[in-house]
């Protein structure tokens, strides 16, 4: 195992490739008990104020975007980045508006997830070991501030407090789905941040994702349903608007980091089965990855 550590981690989407005019110092695939991650791990070097910090850098679905949202290795991702010694993540991901005041280019940062996905593996704790911690709030409120603080300075438009869908795919929602997902007051809805959030949660790392609006989805009567060629050609002219605020939240971030929150300690009173009914195997591959509570 690498013995460069990093530990912010930043989960690319479409359009966040990678981390603009700065060299990694060190690159990795770390094997895990779950297999590898969906590409090579790039390590940055940050520094503001005089503090110096690690960046771990993972596009979601490999360079060149060639995984699936239902076949993304999110375990691998997770333990992976979890081994490296990540305790915050910033996630990027592109998303289809369900309000009108949603414009395509704006960014959001949803509080709330409704899971719509259904053939996924969505647990590390489905093996002889059971835990159920607390997913009530499934994003950072402090990572949330995090972002909230550098999007304002950078002065693009963002919402705060909607409410994301994620669904299975690879397929757009039916304009019957898009309008149920309105009458729930959903705002925004993809793919992927299902299960990232909650395999992060698993492994006590705050999690906060950072949607950017390519389309409205399939609910406009008056407009066609939404195509790739349609979100593509958004992301690709919006892309520098995104790296910025990878660069700004990253400066904000690494002057509180490490952030005091709630999923640093949500599975260490979450464990239901006791030690001598634990499966062996299982036990050592949970304890590669939260050696404090196995």
């Amino acid at each position: 195992m690498n013995t460069i550590k990093a530990s912010i981690g930043v989960i690319g989407g479409p359009g966040v490739y990678t981390v603009d005019n700065k060299e990694p110092i060190a690159v990795v695939n770390p094997e895990t008990d779950w297999g590898f991650p969906s590409d090579e791990i790039k390590i940055f070097e940050f520094e503001r104020s005089g503090k110096s910090i690690n960046v771990a850098f993972l596009p979601r679905h490999g360079m060149g975007h060639f995984h699936a949202p239902s076949k993304v290795p999110q375990k691998a991702n997770l333990a992976a980045l979890k081994m490296l010694g990540v305790e915050e993540i910033i996630a990027f991901s592109a998303v289809g508006s369900l309000k009108e005041e949603i414009e395509p280019r704006h960014f959001v940062l949803p509080s709330q997830i409704i899971d719509r996905t259904r053939h996924r593996e969505d647990t590390f704790f489905n093996e002889g070991i059971v835990m159920h911690a607390s997913f009530g709030d499934p994003f950072s409120e402090e990572l949330s501030k995090v972002c909230s603080r550098a999007l304002k300075k950078l002065g693009v438009p963002f919402h705060e407090e909607q409410t994301l869908i994620v669904m299975e795919g690879p397929l757009f929602s039916t304009r019957a789905e898009s309008k149920l997902y309105r009458s729930w007051g959903a705002g925004i809805i993809n793919m992927t941040t299902i299960p990232e959030a909650k395999l992060a949660r698993e492994l006590e790392i705050s999690y906060q994702v950072i949607c950017m609006s390519t389309d409205y989805d399939s609910w406009r009567e008056s407009e066609e349903s939404v195509t790739a060629e349609q979100i593509m050609a958004v992301i690709k002219d919006n892309s520098q608007n995104a790296q910025k605020v990878l660069n700004a939240v990253l400066e904000e971030l690494i002057e509180v980091h490490p952030v005091d929150c709630p999923a640093k300690t949500a599975v260490r009173y979450s464990v239901i089965t006791p030690p001598d009914k634990r499966p062996a195997a299982v036990s050592e591959k949970m304890k590669r990855l939260l050696p404090d509570i196995f």
